[in-house]
């Protein structure tokens, strides 16, 4: 590659990680500057606020779900990061989950992303047997919108019974009580290991004052029903209070220093040594749009120690790499798809990013071993899909897909994905996407996320349209024609945007590339907390 091509590749991929810092810097501000305002007038402090107080300097702190809810709720104002801030982090040297209730977002009202983000930081906590800090500042549930998160499995009463779960499984929760803690919502802290509770600002009761006037006709003001006071020295229900938010916050900084030593998974770990490559290089390598072949094991040299790759079947199945390596000293499997147009054993050309049968078949293997040897895998996707065709399907390429898909989801050793480019169709699947449960799933802001490519769908779609148009006796112009496929592609291509599969969850995050190393360090040392690993077992292979 020239310099000045590695320069382009460079401005471009650059300007894409400024776009998504532009939109977070806005998410961050949550409900707004009056709004925030409004908060340091009752001396609270607003979600991020309290994070920041609680976590150790210099230690990493990877956000969750920044994303979350990103254009998906404007006819009711918005609801920036779902109305939850959180993340993992270290608090008294313990990484630990941290989830926070944003006031300044429709008073910290759970619209239904707020449960889906909420549940998934459950997950990475149960997952990884981290402890978890929640820190309760909520109105309960967003009543317009009460049909989507208060009765299904995966709604709003399921923080509850994983509160009783993660208990059960030995997993410290603690909740600090800022503000409302109100109806259903009451449980989660009591369900906490420790309640600490502000005295005239935390508060928590089933019902608050009008619903009590309304239903038994009793007078009675919001502290003296469920304040820190009532609930320290009354009810019993809340273990300490404290006349300011700073002081709780300390109070869970000292019970975090006291916890035990937990065991955990043992993954093999040696000095870290520092890449080949320099950070800054992994930006030059993916041409703008992702339009032109490279060489991922460029990529692979800007992530891993020097000299650790160990690569598997080198010379077979060329469009996926396998191999051995180091990230921060971790062991750890490697999985990739390879964009180089390249020769196979036969001599034959293969396009890049696909997926053939001896591609799938090394894969399935390597992934096998990984789990053989207890060995975490990271998944590079960079996937257009199986290869089609006849030829393909004459050798069997549902078959050997099958194989990857069977071990991909059978995989009992921790898998964690970062979505480079391309992730389309049931390569999503065989590399690890979100249904498959990776314990991390991240994207490049170079990330699309679809079906199939945009062009491709949006004229399989226009076929369609035009076919049913043409069906009712109505005539379609080549004008018309153009003009609808330029409205598909349009739509198509908004959705395969990484802000809109972070939006939904699909991702955990949207991450600056010169990150990728230090967040697949932190979690491998995150899933490293939970010493629990299965026995491996793939089911019924098609040979």
């Amino acid at each position: 590659m020239s310099n000045n091509e590695f320069n382009k590749n460079e401005d471009a991929l650059k300007m894409a990680w400024s776009f998504i810092r532009q939109k977070l810097e806005v998410i961050a501000e949550g409900g707004g500057f009056k709004a925030a305002q409004k908060q340091r007038e009752k001396n609270k402090l607003t979600a991020r606020e309290r994070i920041d107080f609680l976590l150790d300097e210099n230690k990493p702190f990877v956000e969750i779900g920044a994303f979350a809810g990103y254009g998906m709720y404007e006819e009711h104002g918005g609801c920036p990061a779902g109305g939850t801030v959180s993340g993992i982090g270290y608090v008294s040297g313990v990484q630990c989950v941290i989830v926070a209730n944003d006031q300044t977002v429709k008073a910290g009202a759970w619209f239904p992303i707020t449960g889906k983000k909420n549940l998934r930081m459950q997950e990475i906590a149960m997952e990884n047997k981290l402890p978890i800090i929640y820190i309760v500042d909520s109105a309960g549930v967003y009543l317009p919108l009460q049909d989507e998160i208060f009765p299904d499995k995966e709604h709003f009463g399921r923080i509850f019974r994983n509160n009783a779960k993660m208990s059960a499984m030995g997993i410290p929760q603690i909740a600090v009580v800022t503000g409302a803690c109100v109806a259903g919502g009451a449980y989660l802290p009591i369900m906490s290991d420790e309640t600490i509770m502000v005295e005239n600002a935390g508060s928590i009761f089933l019902a608050g004052p009008y619903l009590v006037k309304a239903a038994i006709g009793e007078d009675i003001d919001a502290e003296t029903l469920g304040g820190a006071v009532t609930h320290t020295e009354i009810s019993g229900i809340a273990d300490y209070k404290f006349k300011t938010e700073q002081e709780c916050l300390q109070k869970v900084k000292s019970i975090m220093s006291k916890l035990g030593y937990f065991p955990n998974a043992n993954f093999n770990r040696t000095k870290a040594i520092a890449p080949s490559k320099n950070n800054g290089e992994i930006f030059g390598i993916i041409s703008e749009g992702n339009s032109k072949p490279y060489d991922m094991k460029d990529l692979i040299d800007c992530i891993i120690d020097e000299n650790t790759f160990d690569e598997f079947k080198e010379d077979y199945g060329k469009t996926i790499v396998c191999g051995y390596a180091r990230i921060e000293g971790w062991a750890i499997g490697i999985v990739a798809n390879q964009r180089l147009i390249m020769k196979n054993k036969k001599g034959e050309m293969q396009m890049g990013g696909v997926i053939y049968n001896d591609s799938a078949d090394k894969a399935a293997r390597f992934i096998m071993n990984c789990n053989q040897k207890k060995i975490p895998l990271l998944f590079l996707q960079d996937v257009t899909g199986f290869m089609v065709g006849s030829r393909s399907e004459h050798a069997g390429i549902i078959k050997d897909g099958a194989k990857l898909v069977n071990a991909v989801a059978n995989s009992v050793v921790p898998k964690i994905t970062i979505i480079i480019g391309n992730s389309y169709g049931a390569g999503n699947y065989a590399m690890c996407g979100k249904a498959y449960d990776p314990r991390f799933i991240y994207a490049w802001p170079s990330a699309k996320i679809a079906v199939m490519g945009g062009e491709q769908a949006a004229k399989t779609m226009l076929q369609i349209q035009v076919a049913g148009m043409k069906a009712k006796g109505l005539t379609v112009s080549p004008e018309n024609e153009k003009e609808l496929l330029d409205k598909i592609t349009d739509k198509y291509t908004a959705q395969t945007k990484p802000e809109y599969a972070a939006a939904r969850l699909w991702v955990d995050a949207i991450i600056n590339p010169a990150d990728t190393r230090m967040l697949i360090a932190e979690s491998i040392a995150a899933c490293n907390h939970n010493p629990e690993i299965a026995e491996f077992k793939t089911g019924v292979f098609q040979v």
